[in-house]
């Protein structure tokens, strides 16, 4: 069975930091790419991340640029998503997903998606 489990989502203040991990059963898991979305009340799903199955290629939201990072460890079937100077704009719940195409950047491109963890950030 296919199992992505996001955790490190939390509350913290405006400006500070969390690293979310997406931990994958999948066997294959350095042949996928994988992506961050998040998803705020009210509104629909929104790109954040993504990632090479190399890692050496990445690609980020204009929003979250310069903020946050996206990187994996394929020895560990994990992928991050360090989140710097957080804002409360960024409170969401955040979807890790793995997918076959090359740098995807829209929901359709994945096929495999967490439960979520929310992030929440006071101001």
């Amino acid at each position: 069975q296919v199992q992505l489990v996001e955790s490190g989502g939390g509350l913290v203040q405006a400006g500070g930091s969390l690293r979310l991990s997406c931990a994958a059963s999948l066997r294959t898991f350095s042949t996928y790419t994988m992506g961050w979305f998040r998803q705020a009340p009210g509104k629909g799903r929104e790109f954040v991340a993504t990632i090479s199955y190399t890692g050496g290629i990445t690609n980020y939201a204009d929003s979250v640029k310069g903020r946050y990072t996206i990187s994996r460890d394929n020895a560990k079937n994990t992928v991050y998503l360090q989140m710097n100077s957080l804002k409360p704009e960024d409170t969401a719940v955040y979807y890790c997903a793995a997918g076959r195409q090359f740098i995807a950047t829209m929901f359709s491109e994945y096929d495999y998606w967490g439960q979520g963890t929310q992030v929440t950030v006071s101001s």
